[in-house]
């Protein structure tokens, strides 16, 4: 492995990271539905996620995983019905349209850490589109015969660089929240985030295996 290689993989990974998906909608969700510190762990667990799909990837367990078609199937049916609960939620809020006032912040109530990181880890480990990236892309820049120590210097960085474009996301949301927070603007981007996640649980359930 060469440091231009590396460089090379860290601007593809920035480029995909910026690409608007589940893990966007699902964050954009919890911190405007509660706040900054529950967006910040709904981003943690995506983070976490990454990881732990990009590691078994390195140690060639996720290849495993994606040849056994059962397990890979139901870890697929599973991120398919995640999301669209999630969507329905979001769709659900944006019909009823009654939000707290914002000085009665959700983000100080016990849980909502807890709660947050849950919904991005289970958002992100159940969409097997992340194990296949890393099961596809990692070797067509380390090679097939990469050091298990390299892979995972490779998995692992696009794990940080998802969390740090996630946390800037939420750090950016919570500022111009006052403005979101606002019950026409709330139910509108309840409706965009409820669409968008049922876009997204119907895509994954059109694709087939490959």
């Amino acid at each position: 492995m060469s440091w231009a290689t590396y460089g090379t993989f860290l601007v593809f990974a920035i480029v995909l990271v910026l690409v608007p998906g589940p893990d966007f909608a699902v964050v954009t969700k919890n911190t405007l539905a509660a706040g900054r510190r529950r967006g910040s762990w709904c981003a943690v667990g995506v983070a976490t996620s990454n990881a732990l799909q990009g590691s078994a990837a390195a140690a060639g367990l996720g290849a495993l995983i994606v040849r056994s078609q059962p397990l890979f199937q139901a870890i697929k049916w599973a991120g398919v019905a995640y999301l669209a609960f999630l969507g329905v939620q979001a769709l659900r809020s944006a019909w009823v349209g009654r939000y707290p006032p914002l000085d009665e912040d959700r983000d100080a109530l016990p849980g909502q850490a807890l709660a947050g990181w849950r919904q991005g880890f289970l958002s992100n480990i159940t969409n097997p589109k992340v194990l296949a990236f890393y099961l596809a892309v990692l070797p067509q820049f380390v090679g097939y015969a990469g050091s298990l120590g390299v892979l995972l210097l490779f998995a692992l960085s696009h794990a940080v660089l998802s969390l740090t474009y996630l946390l800037i996301l939420v750090r950016a949301l919570h500022r111009a929240r006052r403005v979101l927070s606002r019950r026409a603007v709330r139910r509108s981007l309840d409706a965009g985030t409820g669409t968008a996640l049922l876009g997204f649980s119907v895509r994954l359930a059109a694709e087939r295996a490959t």
